[in-house]
């Protein structure tokens, strides 16, 4: 049996690719696949499955226990795959498997392809080499809309490598950063939803500067701390929790709370739809909005003109934001989470999808602003980045209680 991996970097058209290959429109090199029964692992098939589900009221891989909108990215996943696997298809496109699984969601997923993998090919579409699924022989690569097959996983990338400029972090325009120390306090929290426990006993401090990592298993509760830190989680209203100084529900509103946050997370990308250019996109930060509704001035130019020669990207401040790959979009949204300076940093699952490079600039940048700047930095992610470099990490272990937290020192 067959198997192929094809690596693709932020400039690979791989939505094309995927709906060529369902359409019969297949490279050469992977013609035994033509007119065979082939199935789509993928967020794609994700949302079309939760979409029908919701618009049908019927239940396509949705329990009686949980609907598929509500499961964790990984018990998704783990759903979808057994899916697919029920209709026995001759083969089955990985994309990005990976993405956004814990360490024993990959584990058991690998296990589960592994046992399958001597009666259904599996190609697997990944955007880092480390995910090559280990009993996968044929490699190949897509560069732009062009698939060629390749040795191995060893092949260097034939690109210009973008870097950052020696210039330091433009100063802030006004002194968010001066936010009361602590900045978020939890003390002893718990949080239920109905009869489950997703919380237990969580107490937690981050000061000024920090540079913290939150991990934890899929389903650990980590969206959950992000949603009382940021204001939008009711049930912080009956915990002690202390945002910017102030006791969570002690008349502060949730714009209060936000305007000291810079925030992002893959999924706002999908926000800015409109003809927005790199520049437009960074002064947006400086108020929150989505595109602009005021003519900047003269000073929230120049500092944004300082943003965009620290990152390289001046020369194209006037390119739409929806045409550049998806390593520059997320350089320019990182940026924007910051141009504020707000005393708390944000970044969800922030590579989630990109490839080696491009995760790697994106992690220099975060160390960049960790040493440069006053902020704080939460950086949300079940995978290790190399070369990222927190001072401390926040580990959420479920248990049947909720989960509990400890810290460890990198």
């Amino acid at each position: 049996m067959n198997h192929w991996v094809i690596y693709i970097d932020n400039n690979s058209a791989k939505k094309n690719f995927i709906e060529d290959f369902q359409k019969c429109k297949i490279p050469n090199e992977l013609i035994e696949y033509q007119h065979k029964k082939g199935l789509l692992y993928s967020p794609f098939t994700l949302e079309k499955l939760i979409d029908e589900e919701d618009k049908h009221d019927h239940k396509i891989i949705s329990t009686d226990i949980q609907s598929l909108e509500t499961m964790s990215s990984g018990e998704q996943k783990k759903a979808l795959l057994h899916y697919l696997l029920k209709e026995k298809p001759n083969f089955i496109i990985l994309d990005n498997p990976f993405d956004n699984l814990d360490i024993s969601f990959q584990k058991e997923l690998k296990t589960i392809l592994k046992e399958h993998s001597s009666h259904i090919s599996f190609i697997q579409i990944a955007s880092r080499k480390a995910d090559t699924l280990s009993f996968i022989q044929n490699f190949g690569r897509l560069t732009f809309d062009t698939f060629t097959e390749i040795q191995d996983s060893t092949f260097e990338k034939q690109t210009k490598k973008h870097s950052f400029s020696d210039l330091s972090i433009p100063q802030p325009l006004e002194n968010l950063a001066s936010a009361n120390n602590p900045l978020i306090q939890f003390k002893n929290v718990s949080i239920s939803y109905g009869d489950k426990k997703i919380l237990d006993n969580i107490s937690w401090t981050i000061n000024k500067g920090d540079f913290w990592q939150l991990t934890g298993a899929n389903g650990s509760g980590k969206s959950t701390i992000l949603s009382m830190i940021t204001g939008d989680n009711p049930k912080a209203f009956c915990q002690e929790i202390y945002l910017f100084g102030n006791l969570k529900g002690s008349g502060e509103t949730v714009w209060d709370i936000k305007k000291k946050i810079g925030y992002y997370s893959p999924s706002m990308t999908n926000k800015f739809k409109g003809r927005h250019t790199v520049e437009n996109m960074l002064i947006s930060g400086l108020t929150d909005s989505v595109g602009l509704y005021t003519i900047p001035t003269e000073v929230q130019k120049r500092v944004i003109e300082q943003w965009l020669l620290v990152l390289n990207l001046h020369d194209i401040k006037d390119t739409y934001f929806n045409k550049l790959s998806t390593g520059k979009q997320r350089l320019v949204m990182t940026a924007r989470a910051m141009v504020k300076h707000p005393p708390l940093l944000i970044l969800d699952e922030p590579t989630t999808g990109m490839d080696d490079e491009s995760a790697a600039l994106l992690v220099i940048l975060v160390n960049k602003i960790a040493q440069e700047t006053n902020t704080a930095i939460l950086y949300v992610s079940h995978r290790k980045e190399p070369n990222l470099e927190p001072k401390s990490v926040y580990n959420l272990e479920k248990t049947p209680s909720g989960s509990i937290g400890y810290i460890t020192t990198t």
